[in-house]
């Protein structure tokens, strides 16, 4: 390959847009950046030296998987949350963004109500462990759970601890939502679980549709399968916990709050939106033991 790294991301931008791939800059620069081994800024300031001849295969190879739809952080094999690299492969669901405000939402709530404690939480679903793993760096005196139904995504996610240093604070358990729990005593849990209408799956943007785990996404006929259920296993637990956090999709936060509000267990049931405005959290909480 012949040519300036800038003249290689432009091309590989037209290229992508071809291709209908949705931001092909950006994403040319992504895998541009992690082909060449370079940080951002690096990146920009080698633009006008010539592309390393020895890449030539592994960019090709990129883009080709690109091109085909794959989601750009399953070819790095990482994605940023909460400012810190997680491994992702395709046996979990890619972090987003607006999760971190449901992160932030529980650690608020965790620390008003147990400000020298060590309040006990469970991320139901963990994935990659974005969740998990972050409140284990954040609130290290925490004593955090982790489950998933996939043992392949708790591999991912127990890397992921390691790698920031919290593989020795945060218990795994293998299993459907809270039923590898029972007998806990929880009092906080928190979750992001599949919610997607399992008819509108086949609408999904192919980048999610074709690559991302269908057991991540599929949450029944109306994708509200996953939080009836855990509600129902509440009873499970040794006593229902005080702060109970989740994450939803598009037109399913008010939904879910009346159901948590009609079960009687917390004082206040609120919703939070994400950057978009979208209602996406709903966080239930209850003031005393």
């Amino acid at each position: 390959m012949s040519g300036t790294i800038r003249e290689a991301l432009l091309e590989a931008s037209s290229f992508l847009a071809q291709h209908q791939v949705m931001e092909p800059s950006h994403n040319a620069e992504l895998l541009l950046c992690h082909v060449l081994g370079l940080g951002r800024a690096e990146f920009f300031m080698r633009m006008t030296e010539p592309f390393p001849v020895e890449h030539t295969a592994a960019w090709q190879m990129v883009l080709a998987r690109k091109a085909a739809g794959e989601p750009a952080q399953y070819i790095i094999g990482e994605q940023e949350f909460y400012g810190l690299p997680f491994e992702v492969t395709s046996d979990v669901l890619i972090p987003r963004p607006e999760t971190e405000l449901l992160v932030e939402a529980i650690v608020k709530e965790g620390r008003r109500l147990w400000p020298d404690g060590a309040p006990t939480v469970c991320d139901i679903g963990t994935g990659s462990g974005a969740i998990a793993v972050t409140l284990a760096v954040q609130c290290p005196m925490w004593q955090v759970n982790a489950s998933d139904i996939s043992g392949a995504a708790l591999a991912v996610a127990q890397r992921n601890a390691a790698r920031h240093g919290a593989a020795a604070r945060i218990a795994w358990h293998s299993g459907d939502l809270l039923a590898p729990l029972a007998g806990m005593r929880l009092d906080i849990l928190v979750s992001n679980p599949p919610y997607i209408p399992a008819e509108t799956i086949a609408g999904l943007q192919p980048e999610v549709r074709d690559f991302e785990p269908r057991t991540a996404l599929d949450g029944g006929t109306d994708g509200l399968d996953p939080y009836r259920r855990m509600l129902a296993q509440l009873p499970l637990l040794a006593a229902v916990p005080r702060v109970v956090g989740f994450e939803l999709g598009q037109g399913q936060a008010r939904e879910v709050a009346a159901w948590m509000e009609a079960a009687g267990h917390w004082d206040t049931v609120y919703i939070v939106s994400d950057y978009a405005g979208i209602e996406r959290h709903v966080i239930a909480v209850r003031e005393q033991a």
